[in-house]
C-alpha cells in the first residue's frame, strides 16, 4: 500500500467520521423539533397525514411468493388516504391472479405485457407514473388533491412498511421545497444467517453515518424501497422521471436535486425487506448496484453546471466518485494484504522492512482505516437492533471484512459496463409465511 493510497484512505476515514458527527446534529435537531411540536398544541401533530394522498407503487416481476402478504400489510395501515398500484411487469407466475383476489377498491392492478414489459424497474415505474398522472388522477379517489399533494411511494414487492410510516413522513412534505423523502431500510430475515445479518448492519450503518448527515445538507439519498416522491417533483423531470440506469433510485435523487428540489431522510420509521442468504445472488445484486453507480457518474457535468449550494455539490461529487475510489485503491489494498501474509509466513526481513517503513505509517493507517469505523458501526447497531454490546462489537469487526466484497464486485461491474452488458436475471424471493385467505376477484387496469 503506497503512501498516496494510505493518505486517500485516511482522508476517507475522516470523511466518514465527520459525516457521523454531522448526522448526530441532525438527530438532535429533529428531537428538539419534536419536543417543540409536542409543547405547542397550535402546531399540527405528526399523526395527521390527511393533507396528502399516498400512492404506493409496487413493481412486480414474478412475485407470487410475497405480493399477497405485502398487500395484506398495506391494508392494515391505520390511515385510509392511500392507493396501491401493483405493476405486473410481464410476470409468468401467479402474481396478477393473487392481486386480483383483493376486493378493496384501493388495490389496483396494472398489467404490462411484452414488448413493453420486462424493460427494467425504471420503465415499470415510469409506466405507473404516467398512468397515475393521466388516468387515475381523474378518478374520485384523487378529488381534492393537487399534484403537489400526491406522493408516490415506491415499495418492493417484499416490502414491510411500518404502520406509522405515513404519519411520520407526511409532516416533512409541509415544506414545499421537499421533493422526496427516504425512510430507513432494514432486513427482516437478519437472523437467517451471518450474510443476512451483515446486510442489516450495512443498512443501519448507511443510515447512521451518511443518510442522517446528507439529510441535514438537504441531499439525502433515495433508495429503491421506502422512497416517497412528490408527483409535482417527478413532473419536473418530464415524461420518464426514472431512467434505465441500474440504480434508478440514485439517478432520480441526483436529478431531483439538480432541478432545485431538496430530499430528506427520516430514521423514525422503516421499511423492512428480504435479505439475500446465498453468496451468488448477493454478488450479483451488488455488482448490479455498483454498475448502476458507475452509470450515474455521467450526472457529474449536470451537477457542476447547476445552481446548487456548494455543500450539496460537494456531497454529490463525493457520493458519485466513491466507486472510483474503490477501483483505484483495490491494487494497493491487495498488495498490502499480500505483504502481511508473506511476513506472517516468514517472508524474510526485506518484506518486513517494506511493511514497517516510515515508522510503520502504513500499518497504522491500515489499522485506522480498517477498524476506525467499527466502533461507530457497533454503537449504531446496538441502538438500532438492540443486540448486546459484545455481539454488536463482534458484528462491527466482521463488518470491516464484509466491506471488502466491494473490491471484486467493483471490477466485475466495471467489466460489465465496458462490455455494455446491462441485463440481469431476477433474484428469487424466499417464500413468505402462510397468510390469511383473501376475498374473490376484482377489476384490473390494463
Amino acid at each position: 500500500m503506497t503512501l498516496v493510497a494510505s493518505a486517500v484512505l485516511f482522508a476517507f476515514l475522516l470523511y466518514v467520521l465527520g459525516m457521523f458527527a454531522l448526522g448526530r446534529g441532525e438527530g438532535r435537531a429533529e428531537h428538539k423539533h419534536r419536543k417543540h411540536r409536542q409543547g405547542d398544541r397550535s402546531i399540527a401533530a405528526p399523526t395527521n397525514a390527511g393533507h396528502l394522498l399516498f400512492v404506493f407503487v409496487l413493481p412486480c416481476l414474478d412475485e407470487e411468493v410475497v405480493i399477497g402478504a405485502s398487500l395484506d400489510r398495506l391494508l392494515a395501515l391505520p390511515q385510509r388516504n392511500w392507493i396501491a398500484l401493483v405493476v405486473d411487469d410481464g410476470s409468468q407466475d401467479g402474481t396478477a391472479e393473487i392481486v386480483e383476489r383483493f376486493t378493496d377498491p384501493r388495490i389496483l392492478l396494472m398489467r404490462r405485457v411484452p414488448p413493453q414489459a420486462r424493460q427494467g424497474k425504471g420503465e415499470a415505474l415510469n409506466a405507473a407514473y404516467r398512468h397515475i398522472g393521466t388516468e387515475l388522477i381523474r378518478t374520485p379517489a384523487f378529488a381534492g388533491y393537487g399534484r403537489e399533494d400526491i406522493v408516490l411511494v415506491v415499495v418492493d414487492a417484499d416490502g414491510r412498511i411500518r404502520s406509522d410510516a405515513l404519519s411520520v413522513v407526511a409532516p416533512l412534505f409541509r415544506d414545499p421545497h421537499i421533493g422526496a423523502v427516504q425512510i430507513a431500510v432494514r432486513i427482516y430475515n437478519a437472523t437467517a444467517n451471518l450474510l443476512a445479518r451483515l446486510q442489516d448492519l450495512e443498512f443501519v450503518t448507511y443510515t447512521e453515518i451518511f443518510q442522517r448527515a446528507r439529510s441535514r445538507l438537504g441531499s439525502a439519498g433515495l433508495g429503491g424501497n421506502g422512497q416517497f416522491t412528490r408527483l409535482s417533483a417527478l413532473q419536473a423531470l418530464g415524461d420518464a422521471p426514472w431512467t434505465r440506469c441500474l440504480t434508478e433510485d440514485l439517478d432520480l435523487g441526483v436529478r431531483l436535486l439538480s432541478r432545485g428540489w431538496r430530499t430528506r431522510f427520516t430514521p423514525r420509521t422503516q421499511v423492512w425487506q428480504q435479505g439475500l442468504t446465498r453468496l451468488r445472488p448477493f454478488v450479483r445484486q451488488r455488482t448490479r448496484w455498483f454498475q448502476g453507480h458507475l452509470q450515474c457518474v455521467a450526472e457529474i457535468p449536470r451537477i457542476l453546471t447547476s445552481q446548487l449550494p456548494a455543500r450539496i455539490v460537494v456531497d454529490l461529487l463525493i457520493v458519485l466518485t466513491l466507486p472510483l475510489l474503490v477501483l483505484l485503491t483495490t491494487f494497493s489494498v491487495v498488495a498490502f494484504y499480500a505483504s502481511l501474509i508473506s511476513v506472517a509466513a516468514g517472508g524474510g526481513t526485506e518484506m518486513f522492512e517494506t511493511v514497517t517503513a516510515n515508522y510503520g505509517i502504513v500499518l497504522i493507517v491500515w489499522g485506522l482505516v480498517s477498524f476506525g469505523v467499527a466502533p461507530v458501526c457497533a454503537y449504531a447497531y446496538h441502538r438500532a437492533a438492540r443486540t448486546g454490546v459484545p455481539r454488536s462489537v463482534a458484528y462491527g469487526l466482521l463488518f470491516t471484512f464484509y466491506c471488502y466484497h466491494w473490491l471484486p464486485v467493483g471490477w466485475l461491474a466495471l467489466g460489465r459496463q465496458l462490455l455494455r452488458r446491462s441485463t440481469w436475471a431476477k433474484t428469487r424471493r424466499l417464500p413468505e409465511p402462510p397468510r390469511r385467505p383473501v376475498e374473490p376477484q376484482r377489476q384490473t387496469v390494463s
